[in-house]
This record gives structure tokens, sequence and C-alpha cells, in this order.
């Protein structure tokens, strides 16, 4: 966040919004870093809108399997398992109540539909109950908050956790100012903004409001370069930070319960190796090491398991990086009809369009913010930048 360009124009009320005292990003910065609101309870609302491409009638639960997931007929295991919730927040909208009572109690409710989907922590206690079938899976000695991966997936999408990643990722290609003020779940808050410096993105701003009194980011939006609706819509409409009364979990007496050592996605075949784990062909420790991961895991699904993040080149810095991964033994994905191993109906044809440029011919793979370009030489070129970026890239 140091090398980032931080504005000295204090925040200034627009007809409407809250007068609030001045404060520049300077201070608002340290106010988030200086927040602590361990108690609180209320309703976020999500809304990602990626733009996804269709995949063009490919069978994406024999698609999971091929990619170390198990489909909707996957055996073993219980439908009490966060994998498939914590997934789903990752599109559409979705409506959840939190309360937290320190790091140590803590709950998540989906309330998507009638049937409600909780999260609990309870010292070192950890549950998971799926209201719609009455299972429930149970951990002891959940270890410390963070440690376990429900935590990691559920606090990706707070506008808390979004906003100190996004804060923790300004480097020198990134502008932040405030943007005035705002009113989110009835309460005042000041607007921070962060945007690139450079043209290429596919982020116009990253926008946080920051609640004014407790310094606690309330909201976190992503817009995009090209207009439109939001890319990442996630912020309370309601918060109330009085201690809550979340009391202890008891799942109901003729709840089906499911012993765990963790809350995590595929505890219920231990030792089974995930094939096309993207983290196990990256080389080890090292800062290239990190953004080749990030990389290939930002590849459209059916692709993050067939890339190799070996030999990964970042060209570019910041907002308008584009990552270089190869294809194994210089490779791309199979054509439609060819013999692989590859899911029945993976293709190029299938997956996204034919573009051509100084690199030779390719195929692109389009979302609102992350594109992938796919040679036919066998290098694929990722990055949330817009597709005339990664064939300018693709063509040096």
């Amino acid at each position: 966040m140091a090398a980032a360009t931080i504005g000295l124009v204090p925040a200034l009320a627009a007809g409407g919004d809250p007068d609030l005292p001045e404060v520049t990003a300077q201070e608002l910065v340290e106010k988030i870093a200086a927040s602590e609101t361990d108690q609180f309870s209320g309703t976020v609302k999500v809304s990602v809108d990626l733009g996804l491409p269709s995949f063009g009638g490919l069978d994406l639960s024999e698609l999971a399997g091929s990619l170390g997931g198990e489909g909707k007929d996957g055996k073993g295991g219980s439908t009490a398992t966060p994998e498939e919730k914590l997934t789903s927040l990752a599109s559409g909208t979705h409506t959840l109540r939190v309360a937290g009572d320190g790091p140590d109690r803590q709950k998540l409710t989906f309330v998507d539909g009638a049937d409600e989907y909780s999260l609990i922590r309870d010292g070192d206690q950890a549950w998971a109950y799926d209201g719609s079938t009455g299972e429930a899976l149970h951990t002891e000695d959940a270890g410390a908050k963070g440690d376990r991966p429900a935590d990691d997936h559920v606090s990706d999408m707070s506008p808390k956790e979004l906003a100190t990643k996004a804060l923790d990722a300004a480097d020198e290609t990134t502008r932040v100012t405030v943007d005035g003020t705002t009113t989110v779940a009835g309460r005042d808050a000041y607007r921070l903004a962060l945007t690139p410096k450079d043209s290429g993105s596919t982020v116009k701003a990253v926008r946080i409001a920051v609640d004014a009194e407790t310094g606690t980011p309330l909201k976190f939006t992503v817009a995009p370069s090209d207009g439109g609706k939001a890319i990442v819509d996630a912020g309370f409409s309601k918060i109330d930070f009085a201690r809550p009364s979340t009391g202890t979990f008891a799942p109901p007496k003729d709840a089906k319960i499911t012993e765990s050592k963790q809350l995590a996605p595929g505890d219920a075949t231990p030792g089974k190796d995930a094939k096309g784990d993207a983290h196990s062909k990256a080389p080890k420790d090292t800062e290239a090491a990190k953004d080749a991961e990030e990389a290939l895991n930002s590849l459209p699904a059916p692709l993050a398991g067939l890339a190799s993040a070996e030999g990964t080149e970042i060209h570019g810095k910041g907002w308008a990086s584009v990552a270089e991964l190869t294809f194994p033994k210089g490779q791309g994905l199979p054509a439609a009809g060819s013999d692989s191993d590859a899911p029945a109906g993976l293709s190029l044809d299938s997956l996204g369009k034919k573009v051509k440029g100084d690199f030779g011919t390719g195929t692109l793979f389009s979302t609102r913010i992350v594109n992938a370009l796919v040679t036919e030489d066998g290098r694929a070129f990722v990055g949330a930048v817009t597709p005339e970026k990664l064939v300018e890239v693709a063509g040096k």
C-alpha cells in the first residue's frame, strides 16, 4: 500500500449524501487498518457478475470430477459439506446473515431459499448444517480462526476482507482517493476509491464504503471499465455492532451428523489426490510461484486443470499485468474430436472464439474481469485486462 499514490483531497459530500468531517485518503486507509469490530450482526447481500462464458453443452458434473471435485451424484461425504455453498458465492446474488462475537464465535447463514444453510464456529467446535436435507457436518478441535478452509472462503466475500485484500494489493500502479460520502445500512460512510493509473485493465475502480464511526468497511464494489453493473457488489443491508446473542448451536434431534477432521471439501475421502490441482504444479516458496498460481487459478475453470504454472512469466505490473503460462509439452487444449484425456465435450471451439494477431492464431476466453488467450503453440496469456491488451502482449 505504501507505493500507491494516495490523494490528499478531503472527502466532500454531494447533494443528499451525509455531511461528514473532512478526511484524506491516507487517514481513511489508517482508519480501516485500526478498526476492530469483532462483535457485530447483520445481513450482507453479495452480487457477483463475472460474465462467465457458456461452455457449449459441456457436462459440468463430469468436468468437476475430472478436475478433482465430485458432481451432483458424487459418492461419499455429506450434503452439508461447505464446498458447493461457498463456491456459489462466485456468481449470482446471495443474501447472508452474519454474526460474530470475537474470533472464536461466528455464524454465517445462507438465506437464498426456503431452506437455510449455516456455518457455525463455537470455540473449538465447528458445524455445517444443511436445512434442506437435515444433514450436519461436525468437527472438534477446529483450530485458530483462519486455519480452517471454510473460514478462508467465507471471509473472502465479506466487505472487510475484500477491502483489506484490495488495499494490501495496491501498488505504484494504483491511485487511492476519497470519493465523497454515502450511506450504507443506515450508517454514514466515506467512500474510498482505488483506480488504475494505466489503461488496459478490465476494472475501472474498486470502491469501499467505510463506516465513519468505526472504520469498518460496509460495502465493496468493483466497477468494470466498460460500464454496466458492478462485477462484485458486497455490502451490508443491515448491521448492528452490539454483541450478538448467537447462543450455542445444537442440530435438530433427527439430523444426520457426520464427524469430520475439518469442514473442508473432500474430507470424506482422506488421502485422495485431486486431479488437475493447480497448486501442485507451481514451483514453491517464490514470489513467481505465487503469481503463477494466481494466474493459473484465474483461468476459466476448464483450463485451470490443464495448464502448467512452471516457467510462468509476468508481463507488466499491477492492474494491467499479464501472466504467460504454458501447457504441458507445448500443447494447447484439444480440438473437438481429438484423442485426449480431456472431459467429453471440452474443446477450443466450444469454449472460446478464434482470434489472430502477430502471435499467430489462438482462442480467446472472455469474462467481465479476467480474459485468457491460448495460442496454438501452447502458450496462455491471462490477466484482468481487455482482450486487446492480451493480443498486444502475446504479439511482442
